[in-house]
Formats: C-alpha cells, sequence, structure tokens
C-alpha cells in the first residue's frame, strides 16, 4: 500500500483581500490541510493571525485546519483556536512551562496535538511524549517569515523523526514546514515526511487559466510524490 501523503497549504501566503476563496480554491485544487501560522511578533519576529480568523474560514471548508502556534506562552491561546475551530494544535517545546500539560490541554480541549521543531532544537523532547503525539513537524527553515529556503540538514532530521515514528508503532504524521516546493517534495517524502506545507510554493504560483486557480501546481507536487515508493 502506498503512503498517503498529504499537501498543507500555507496561508500566510494567500491574498488575505479574499482569504475565503483562497481556502476554498487551495482544497478544490487537491490539497488535504489548511496551515495556519500564528505568531506573535515575541516567539518570533513577525505578527500574523490569531483566532478570529480561523472562526471566520471554519465555516468556508471542511479540511482540516492545522494550527501552527509560534507564540510564548502557548496556553493561554489554545483554547480559544480550539473554540475558533482548529483540528489539530502544534506548538514549540520552548514555548511551553510543561510539555506534557499542553499536550493534555489541547486534547482535553478536543483537537489533535503535536510538537514542532526548530532547525536548531534537539528531538529529546520526544522522549517522553511520543504517546500523546498526533503530528512532529519539523521546520526546515527559521521560523518567523515565509518564502526562505529549505535547509538541507533538515532531511537527516525528517529520518531521525521517522525511525522514532515507526519504533512507537503509532500514527503519527510527519509534517515539514519551510522551503518545500516541486523541486523537492519528493526528496522529502523520501526522507521520511507524509504532511508537507507549502505556502509561497503553491499562493505564489496561482493560474488565472486553472480552473481552481492552483490546479496545476498541485498536480505538479502530486505527480512528484507519485515517484516515492
Amino acid at each position: 500500500m502506498s503512503k498517503q501523503f498529504r499537501i498543507a497549504p500555507s496561508i500566510l501566503s494567500a491574498n488575505f483581500a479574499k482569504l475565503g476563496q483562497e481556502v476554498t480554491d487551495v482544497i478544490a485544487s487537491g490539497t488535504d490541510i489548511i496551515h495556519f501560522d500564528v505568531m506573535d511578533n515575541h516567539y518570533v519576529p513577525n505578527l500574523t493571525i490569531g483566532p478570529l480568523v480561523c472562526e471566520s474560514l471554519r465555516p468556508v471548508t471542511d479540511a482540516i485546519i492545522d494550527v501552527h502556534l509560534m507564540v510564548k506562552p502557548v496556553d493561554r491561546i489554545i483554547p480559544d483556536f480550539a473554540k475558533a475551530g482548529a483540528n489539530m494544535i502544534t506548538f514549540h517545546p520552548e514555548a511551553s512551562e510543561h510539555i506534557d500539560r499542553t499536550l493534555a490541554l489541547i486534547k482535553e480541549c478536543g483537537c489533535k496535538a503535536g510538537l514542532v521543531f526548530n532547525p536548531g532544537t534537539s528531538l529529546h523532547f520526544l522522549d517522553h511524549v511520543m504517546d500523546k503525539l498526533d503530528m512532529i513537524l519539523l521546520m526546515s527553515v527559521n521560523p518567523g517569515f515565509g518564502g526562505q529556503k529549505f535547509i538541507p540538514e533538515t532531511l537527516n532530521k525528517i529520518r531521525a523523526v521517522r525511525q522514532r515514528i515507526d519504533a512507537s508503532g503509532r500514527d503519527i504524521w510527519l509534517e515539514v514546514d519551510g522551503g518545500v516546493k516541486v523541486d523537492n517534495i519528493a526528496e522529502v517524502a523520501r526522507a521520511g515526511a507524509d504532511v508537507f506545507v507549502a505556502g509561497s510554493a503553491i499562493y505564489g504560483a496561482g493560474k488565472d487559466t486553472d480552473p481552481n486557480r492552483y490546479d496545476s501546481v498541485v498536480a505538479a507536487m502530486r505527480a512528484e510524490l507519485a515517484k516515492v515508493a
């Protein structure tokens, strides 16, 4: 059975003047998950979107909304995003005083939970919480801005996390975010990832000639993923 790959467009790169349409179009183009980047100008040097935007998008799509919290402290905002319609919430271990407690809070709020690792963050945070995780997100750029280049060392990290997931026997998604595009998505998949966040690579490639604007670039990504056994 071939592995199920999921493409998660990051709406950080979408046209915010017509965000609802951008979400509708990108899902109709064949993607699977809406990736929702939350930055607080504190944990990371940028300020983006909050629960009100998530709440406004929830009626627009049935797709999974995957909220990546780049905020510190993190616990206070989790219930707000759960109420706003998030399906999955991930956070950085550095942003929580008690990682196990934060994971439990996300679950108590009815969402799936995950941990996010920056390029320089050690994987030792996984040692005692694998049983609490639905997803592990590896940043292949330093968080804070879209449009950055993929950091090649991430491939080794993906392989290491894939070994941990396989050894656990658990159904944990392995998501990669940062610089993923048509040219390297197959390489990232071969290393062991199964969820691919793409922001500018998708939203920067929209075509008015495509029925749903992003059909061509998503099809190109799918074609690359199809090459991965």
